[in-house]
């Protein structure tokens, strides 16, 4: 008599993220639920955008990278649930659009982010893991935020 055969392990990134396969086989919600989803991720990504704004300048070494997990769980958290690229480019643009609001200084001559290096990789770290978020792999569609393409 044999043992059983024990399964593949998977890797750190297929447990934590899934295969592409699992990923298509995913219920994807109704479209009301889908367009209410993208609207609440946008406002989602100006919080994240505020709070990390301050995060990273409170705690320099670590206030970034903190305020970089919240960011990215924001805009995979998108891309998870509505199944769609445009899922996480809702928060992703709410992120970039707050950012550019945080950068602007106020008359007084205050300002929110300053050209250090923690706020700009604030920024750019930011950024690239939006764009990195925004392009995984997900459903085929035709068009960013429609799950497939019609027949």
């Amino acid at each position: 008599m044999t043992a059983p055969a024990t399964p593949p392990r998977r890797s750190f990134a297929a447990t934590v993220l899934g295969t592409q396969k699992e990923r298509l086989a995913e219920p994807q919600p109704p479209r009301a639920v889908r367009i209410a989803v993208y609207v609440l991720f946008f406002l989602l990504g100006i919080a994240v955008s505020v709070c990390g704004s301050f995060v990273q300048a409170l705690w320099p070494p670590v206030g970034v990278l903190l305020a970089l997990a919240a960011s990215v769980a924001t805009f995979y958290a998108g891309l998870r649930i509505t199944g769609t690229r445009l899922g996480a480019a809702m928060p992703a643009a709410g992120w970039f659009l707050a950012m550019l609001l945080m950068m602007v200084p106020r008359p007084e001559g205050d300002n929110v982010l300053w050209s250090n290096a923690t706020s700009l990789a604030w920024l750019f770290a930011g950024s690239v893991l939006g764009v990195i978020c925004a392009t995984l792999p997900t459903r085929g569609s035709w068009f960013p935020g429609v799950p497939n393409s019609p027949r």
